[in-house]
């Protein structure tokens, strides 16, 4: 009876704080994101809807409570497999669309008979260990989370809840002038390509801005929505920088997060520092064979004569995504500043072109496309440019005892300006 009435308890509070989280994690709408709503109303995402059917789905994962009776060497073994159903699912899914796109297949109704009846027994299996499996995650993340001193009482606030699921898609819209997030607006999961393109065109060509259709990994709705992968160190940190955006939420920084651009970065930087050390130290205590390999010792250098002859030629340097796009980001923002605005967009194009043809299949580079990637500063350069706001959150985890104490004098900041006398 104690029991079920913890749990009754603990639900209560789950729909309480669901409630709080996906009212205050809303973007808010300015004007011009209402403008551009006239193009979207239609094919927006219903959060309200996916928000309660994947609470009811955590409340049947609870009551049922498996995971809880599942030894340790099961939990991985579960996990693992679920990784690795996904990754055959993908293939499947692949497969199918090759076939169904190879103009000599006369009948591919027939020939992908027997795949499409081996996808649907993968289907049934994932459907039913997936939720095991997402319980285990909630509960491991959430003991990283208590090790790290990210809990109250001993629990994560708000509890651990994802769910993975198909994601919506963001439209993003930046004037064309300067690089700046003025609209960021959830759609739903199965535009198609064509369909993407024409948005973007009519956005762009009504309201004279740049305009961009991303996908994303996850989104801090509650529970918050995790893409299924079939990596799983990935999957893990995408978990925990969710998480940790439902926590800063709950504080100053995440309250304030699309107040200006600087509170933007701040929250997505330090969601992506925490995610990426909750996700080593997941994978270090319960999935260490996904720890990437040590590197060996460097050779010791023999005092012996070498001619010319006996040396190799230098290898060609691998290809630096990160500072080609730090590279295009400060030569933009420079164009831009002198309003030179087609001169920027046709470097972009150029560059875009460059990248593609080493292999990163950019599919528009523009300033909406840097408005958005730019908030994402947990790194050194790449599509942030020379935005002083990523180095100064880097800086202070760098001063900091601890992701916990880093996190929470995050938490506490309403400004960059708050952020700079931190690290002073």
């Amino acid at each position: 009876m104690l029991i079920k009435l913890k749990k009754r308890l603990y639900f209560i509070f789950v729909i309480l704080t669901s409630i709080l989280l996906t009212t205050t994690s809303t973007v808010p709408m300015d004007n011009r994101a209402q403008l551009v709503r006239k193009y979207t109303r239609s094919i927006e995402f219903n959060y309200t809807t996916w928000i309660w059917d994947a609470f009811l789905r955590k409340n049947q994962q609870a009551a049922f409570g498996l995971a809880d009776y599942l030894p340790v060497e099961m939990q991985h073994v579960l996990v693992t497999d679920c990784i690795e159903l996904t990754r055959a699912i993908n293939q499947f899914e692949s497969a199918l669309e090759i076939i169904y796109s190879d103009p000599a297949e006369t009948n591919p109704d027939l020939t992908t008979q027997p795949l499409k009846d081996d996808l649907a027994d993968y289907y049934y299996i994932d459907a039913i260990i997936s939720p095991i499996c997402e319980t285990i995650l909630q509960q491991q993340v959430s003991e990283l989370l208590a090790e790290a001193r990210l809990t109250a009482a001993g629990q994560p606030v708000p509890p651990v809840l994802f769910h993975a699921t198909p994601l919506p898609v963001v439209l993003i819209v930046s004037p064309r002038d300067t690089i700046q997030q003025d609209a960021n607006i959830s759609l739903i999961t199965d535009l198609t390509l064509d369909e993407i393109i024409a948005l973007e065109n009519a956005v762009e060509t009504d309201m004279n801005v740049s305009a961009l259709v991303e996908p994303i990994g996850g989104m801090g709705a509650y529970p918050t929505m995790v893409q299924q992968t079939s990596n799983l160190p990935w999957y893990i940190e995408v978990i925990a920088h969710e998480w940790m955006h439902n926590f800063l939420t709950l504080r100053p920084l995440g309250m304030n997060y699309d107040t200006t651009p600087e509170l933007r970065t701040m929250n997505e930087t330090t969601a992506n520092i925490a995610g990426k050390e909750i996700r080593d130290a997941v994978i270090a205590r319960y999935y260490p064979e996904y720890m990437p390999p040590e590197l060996p010792p460097a050779p010791v250098e023999e005092d012996t004569a070498i001619s010319i002859e006996d040396m190799e030629p230098p290898e060609e340097p691998a290809f630096d995504f990160r500072a080609e796009m730090h590279e295009t980001r400060i030569t933009v923002d420079e164009l831009l500043a002198g309003g030179k605005i087609e001169e920027a967009e046709a470097y972009m194009e150029t560059r875009r072109q460059f990248l593609w043809e080493n292999g990163y299949h950019i599919r528009r580079l523009n300033q909406a496309y840097f408005a958005f990637h730019g908030a994402y500063a947990d790194q050194p350069g790449g599509a942030a440019g020379s935005d002083p706001v990523g180095p100064a959150v880097r800086q202070l985890r760098a001063q900091s005892d601890s992701l916990a104490v880093f996190v929470r004098r995050m938490g506490r900041m309403n400004s960059f300006d708050d952020l700079l006398k931190a690290i002073e």
